[in-house]
């Protein structure tokens, strides 16, 4: 079993080497892309370049498809490759194992639900979705949601990392940190701030972060890692003590990369 393990991580490393050699994204689409997206401009140059790496394997080794007749540009697959890929810019494309699929839909689609009742009768209704991570499977995206991305609101964020949270541990919880992290540490801050997050919604108050986040602690995880990236002095003004193990858990630090 261990030569076997030796030889799929050489054979892995030789075939991303390879990749890597291959690469031959237009430099011009890149700049156009990467600049469209105000949140990566802060990146140091060696990020801009584990970045880039990060976008080749990403497209090498993933398989994007457009539904209900949409078509996929280059520009399309580059833009979700890029966000998709700026979460585990310092963890490694790994931390999405276990799966290839994206489906890329025009704009928002239907996925059919039950739902149970105080009286135990089952209800199914059509819930209208701008992106869904499915365990095992893939990730459904909609391009429309992804083109409207603004500050705290990033769906391609959102839904993988959902995907990293499926690859740690239990959805019905946060994911649980790195083992070089202080995970009583971790699980108190995020706690404190979901708790005192849906104490504000429940009491209908205007929250710079979607209220949506209040649904259960996987959504909170997602929703705030997105703001983490795309809204990140907010976080920290709001959240410190959850920016600062968000900082340690993503091992970026967005804040700092923002101009005083």
């Amino acid at each position: 079993m261990g030569d076997n393990w030796l030889m799929l991580g050489f054979f892995k490393t030789w075939r991303r080497k390879r990749a890597l050699r291959r690469s031959a994204l237009d430099p011009a689409l890149w700049r156009r892309v990467t600049g469209g997206l105000p949140f990566l401009q802060g990146l140091a140059p060696a990020e801009w370049r584990r970045l880039h790496d990060c976008t080749v394997l990403f497209l090498d080794e993933k398989e994007m498809h457009g539904a209900r007749g949409f078509v996929l540009s280059d520009a399309v697959r580059l833009s979700i490759a890029v966000q998709a890929c700026l979460p585990i810019l310092n963890l490694g494309l790994d931390s999405y194992h276990g799966w290839v699929g994206i489906v890329i839909y025009p704009g928002e689609f239907k996925v059919q639900r039950e739902e149970m009742d105080e009286s135990g009768v089952v209800h199914e209704y059509d819930d209208a979705l701008s992106g869904e991570a499915w365990p095992g499977g893939p990730v459904i995206l909609s391009w429309q949601d992804i083109k409207l991305g603004a500050a705290g609101y990033n769906v391609v964020i959102h839904e993988f990392t959902h995907k990293l949270h499926m690859s740690r541990g239990d959805m019905d919880d946060f994911p649980p940190p790195h083992a070089d992290m202080e995970r009583e540490r971790w699980l108190t801050a995020w706690h404190a701030a979901y708790d005192e997050f849906c104490a504000q919604v429940d009491r209908g108050m205007d929250t710079v972060i979607d209220p949506y986040a209040s649904e259960d602690p996987a959504e909170f995880f997602a929703v705030l890692s997105e703001a983490f990236f795309t809204l990140p002095l907010a976080v920290r003004s709001i959240y410190p003590e959850l920016y600062e193990q968000l900082a340690l858990f993503y091992r970026q630090d967005p804040a700092a990369r923002i101009p005083a």
